[in-house]
This record gives C-alpha cells, sequence and structure tokens, in this order.
C-alpha cells in the first residue's frame, strides 16, 4: 500500500529542473533515493514538504492531497537533512523542549532511547558537537514523534562507519513497525545493506523507480555490485 505518493514534481530554476518526478513509498519499506551530486535529490525532497514550493505536480501522504492539510501530515512525518541550522550556543535539552512543544505524538520513551542509542548529552550546545554528533541529533529529534514516515536527506553524511550501520540497524527495526523511511545517499554500500526499493534520478528526471532485485536485474551485469552498477549509469547519462 502506498504511504506517499508523488505525481509529475516539477520545479525549474535557471540551471535546473526537476522534470516531472514520480515515485511512490510504501508502509514498511526503506526506499534509498541515489543520483550524483546536483541530480535533484535535496529539491525533491524540499519540493515534497513544501520547504521549496514545487512549479507542478501532486503530493498525497495517507491518501490526502499535502495541500490543504501539511499541518496535519506533518504531525505525521520525520524529517532530517545534514545540514543543521540551530542556535549555536542553546543546549541540547532547550532545543528538544522547543521541538516537543509541535508535536502532538511526541514520544518521551522514543526520545529518551535515542539519546542513549546516539550517546549524546542534553547539556552540549551544537558549537561543541561534531558534524556528526550534530546528525545524530537531528536524527534523534525526527525519530521521536512515532513518525510514520520517515524522510532524511542524506543521513549517513558525516557519520563514522560504526554510527552509520547503527542507523541502518535503526531503520530496518522501523520497518518492522510499519514505517516508511525514504532516505538520499550517494553512500551507496549503505542501500546494498538495507534498502528494499531504489528510485535512481539523474538530471532531474527519475531513471528508475524499483524494487532493489528488479534493479539489479534491469541495470546490472553479471558480478557487478550496486555501486558499480550506479557509476556505469552514471557515465551513460553524463555521455548523453
Amino acid at each position: 500500500m502506498s504511504i506517499v505518493t508523488i505525481q509529475n514534481l516539477t520545479k525549474a530554476y535557471p540551471s535546473f529542473k526537476l522534470d516531472n518526478v514520480s515515485f511512490s513509498l510504501e508502509a514498511g519499506r526503506i526506499s534509498g533515493f541515489i543520483g550524483r551530486n546536483g541530480s535533484g535529490k535535496t529539491t525533491t525532497i524540499k519540493s515534497m514538504l513544501n520547504l521549496v514550493h514545487p512549479d507542478g505536480g501532486e503530493m498525497y501522504y495517507f491518501g490526502l492531497p499535502l495541500s490543504g492539510n501539511e499541518a496535519d501530515i506533518k504531525q505525521r512525518i520525520g524529517y532530517s537533512t545534514g545540514t543543521v541550522n540551530w542556535y549555536p550556543r542553546k543546549k541540547i535539552r532547550d532545543i528538544v523542549q522547543v521541538t516537543r512543544c509541535f508535536y502532538d505524538s511526541w514520544d518521551e520513551a522514543s526520545y529518551r532511547k535515542y539519546l542513549a542509542m546516539f550517546g549524546l548529552d542534553e547539556d552540549k550546545t551544537p558549537l561543541e558537537l561534531s558534524e556528526g554528533m550534530k546528525i545524530k541529533v537531528n536524527l534523534m529529534l525526527a525519530l521521536s514523534h512515532r513518525a510514520e514516515v520517515l524522510i532524511l536527506d542524506e543521513p549517513t553524511s558525516g557519520l563514522d562507519p560504526f554510527s552509520r550501520d547503527e542507523l541502518l540497524e535503526v531503520f530496518s527495526n522501523l520497518k518492522k513497525e510499519g514505517v516508511a523511511v525514504f532516505f538520499s545517499t550517494h553512500i551507496i554500500s549503505d542501500i546494498e545493506k538495507c534498502a528494499d526499493d531504489i528510485i535512481y534520478i539523474s538530471k532531474g528526471r527519475v531513471v528508475a523507480s524499483l524494487s532493489k532485485e528488479d534493479f539489479v536485474s534491469r541495470f546490472s551485469l553479471d558480478g557487478e555490485n550496486l555501486e558499480n552498477t550506479f557509476l556505469r549509469l552514471e557515465r551513460s547519462e553524463k555521455n548523453e
């Protein structure tokens, strides 16, 4: 069952255009969103959440159009980006105190679980955190209000290999609870480890939106791993 449906999403800039991007996300599945830098991953995600205003297309969450239902829908969505902008001298506990006020479904037990899992100190400020720890704070906030859909832009960027594996295990556990996890990445090994589905975007167009098995069957050569497949496809796209 599709829990998110994106249809013909377009967004034009002077030097770039999202070109009728369409795909769907299913409950209890992990979707990896792949494409090289500048391919349209972040623009797609920001358009999906109306953080930038798309020029056209339709977006449905839980069977409801985003237009007219944005506040209610966003109560049920967790969003995280690799780029974090907070008050740099505020303690994490103060940032959390403000954030929890926006969510009726804030789950204190989940918050405490991820706080411990990610090894975060509430008394530290963003200025005192590494880039990897900042990403963990952002993910903790996204995971602490029982979201039914997680939309994550480069969530593993800046994390050490152990922390990345830890996060992918979190994704797998959320999947078992019926959560739809959608994450962009340029780390193809993360897709190989945990994704059920692959959405591949290049030059603002969705080239493929398939299960991982069907993607491999359609695009990979014998003995080729996903990373080599992706590199070969990108070389082909570049030469077109």
